[in-house]
């Protein structure tokens, strides 16, 4: 879905369907599908920001039919068997025929076959003469040769990369030392090129290096994802150079060869102890090789530099580029993602399943499908846990809100003697905390059992000091809480009302006189 997006986004910018191809590491029919979708659903560049993945594809492809396969045989790899014949000196054409028909005994015969590879083979030495529009594109790489930078204190060596951009139609150049051609570099080393050039080109040529291209491919290159990141930012589309195919980056290569000989040549015989002196001697080189006149025509780089690219060139964007990284994560049973040994919690249903990770230097951002699901400061404590409480379930919310004020102000709901009993399990213990689940196993008991069975169950608790829940629990299950206390006043015994029992009444009242007897 991030590749449709981007064709959506590269189409808003007028390019081609084959620039797109090459930019999007998908095929031209592809981006024909995306586009024609797009306008037959009537959705343009840029889209709703409220829109997910799942709202996108609906939209442009509400019944989506099945992809046809294609049955035809693929033809021969020509580079590959080139490549095999050049490496094996010992190798025949006929052997890898012979080979080929094992696999596809319906492929081509070898006198076809030798006279294809042949008709390709004569097709090597062709090449294509680019035209480069004004403002149309920039060619970068890093310079083969580097400059040793001497530590001051140890007398170490480190040798610094040279970073090279070329413009495509004035050839003007920039150039600068780092510390590496890692990632961070080679996003800083963009940002500071396009603000030497004071605007931003339409097209970025790289090279296949780990920190432009994540998978690298003649015919779909994977791009790095803070890479694409930086493009979309600056609003220009990276199309990679195809891999062992120099000329297709040819101004970078002489760009490249010119900064060697120029300035790194010339820098040869200095000792430098930092990289901002080696900055600050490129930077005057620079404006010389700049300012210095054609051979075979008229002008310098600096020159054309203010007739073609300077005006065609598209203003720099209001704020600079945030650097960020990409990572795959998967969430732990504990709804938190480890991310260099600090972890972050996310909502709780995303647990055992994958997401994004975008890392800057000041914020942890996770995203699930391209929607954005959780974010957070950036913490470089190891071991530690950023949480925030809206990611847990409820359950968890509530165990973590306990407090023993909480705890005894619910156990004095029930009765004022459950409030005493709780109040003195959170006393015994040498922390409160480990008196938690004891207390919140009485107030669980307070569902099933009366508030007067609870009360007279805690007194008993309380007089025979057994402050645990077992006690409590075994009290209630045997009816213990019906039985009196000891050292407890028995209880009066309520006087039975029967005919036949006089009662003590009876004999306060005078005698009755017999009645005479009758003879």
């Amino acid at each position: 879905m991030r590749k449709l997006k981007e064709v959506l986004r590269l189409r808003s910018l007028g390019l081609s369907q084959h620039q797109i191809a090459r930019s999007c590491s998908i095929s031209q029919s592809t981006v024909h599908e995306y586009v024609s979708a797009a306008e037959a659903a009537g959705v343009t560049w840029p889209l709703p920001e409220n829109w997910c993945d799942q709202q996108i594809e609906q939209a442009l492809f509400p019944q989506r039919p099945v992809l046809a396969v294609w049955r035809k045989h693929p033809e021969p790899d020509w580079k590959q068997i080139h490549q095999d014949l050049q490496t094996h000196k010992n190798l025949t054409l006929q052997l890898i025929w012979q080979e080929g028909r094992e696999s596809n005994p319906d492929g081509y015969a070898y006198s076809r076959f030798c006279d294809l590879y042949r008709r390709w083979l004569r097709k090597l030495d062709l090449v294509l003469r680019q035209e480069h529009r004004a403002g149309e594109k920039m060619f970068v790489d890093y310079a083969g040769a580097t400059i040793p930078i001497h530590d001051p204190q140890s007398g170490d060596v480190h040798p610094a990369a040279v970073f090279v951009a070329v413009l495509g139609a004035s050839s003007y150049t920039f150039a600068e030392a780092t510390t590496g051609q890692d990632l961070r570099n080679w996003i800083g080393s963009h940002q500071r090129a396009f603000e030497f050039f004071g605007g931003v080109v339409e097209i970025l040529v790289p090279d296949n290096l780990k920190s432009a291209v994540t998978h690298p491919s003649y015919y779909e290159p994977d791009l790095n994802p803070t890479y694409r990141d930086l493009g979309e930012h600056y609003g220009v589309a990276i199309i990679p150079a195809r891999p062992y195919r120099a000329r297709d980056k040819a101004k970078a290569e002489v760009g490249v060869q010119v900064v060697q000989r120029w300035i790194v040549a010339a820098l040869r015989k200095r000792k430098f102890f930092s990289l901002d002196e080696v900055n600050q001697a490129i930077a005057e080189l620079l404006a010389r090789l700049n300012e210095r006149p054609f051979r075979k025509r008229e002008g310098s780089r600096a020159t054309l530099f203010a007739q073609l690219d300077r005006p065609a060139l598209k203003p720099l964007p209001a704020s600079r580029f945030q650097f960020g990284e990409w990572e795959t994560a998967r969430v732990n049973i504990d709804y938190h993602i480890e991310v260099e040994r600090h972890f972050y919690s996310v909502p709780h249903a995303l647990a055992h399943q994958k997401v994004d990770v975008h890392l800057t230097a000041d914020t942890v951002e996770v995203l699930h499908r391209g929607v954005r699901v959780a974010s957070h400061v950036r913490s470089y404590e190891p071991g530690k846990a950023t949480s925030l409480n809206e990611h847990r379930p409820k359950s968890h919310q509530k165990y973590l809100g306990q407090t023993p004020s909480r705890l005894i102000e619910e156990g004095e709901q029930v009765g004022p003697l459950t409030g005493q009993l709780v109040e003195a399990i959170l006393a015994a213990k040498r922390h409160p905390e480990q008196g938690y689940r004891s207390c919140l196993g009485i107030l669980r008991l307070a569902k099933t059992y009366p508030a007067e069975r609870m009360e007279a169950a805690a007194r008993r608790c309380l007089r025979a000091r057994a402050y645990n829940f077992q006690s409590m629990d075994s009290i209630l299950k045997n009816q213990l809480d019906r039985l009196p206390l000891p050292g407890d006043p028995p209880a009066a015994q309520p006087a039975v009302d029967h005919g036949n029992i006089r009662g003590a009444g009876y004999f306060d009242s005078p005698p009755e006189i017999d009645p005479p007897a009758i003879h």
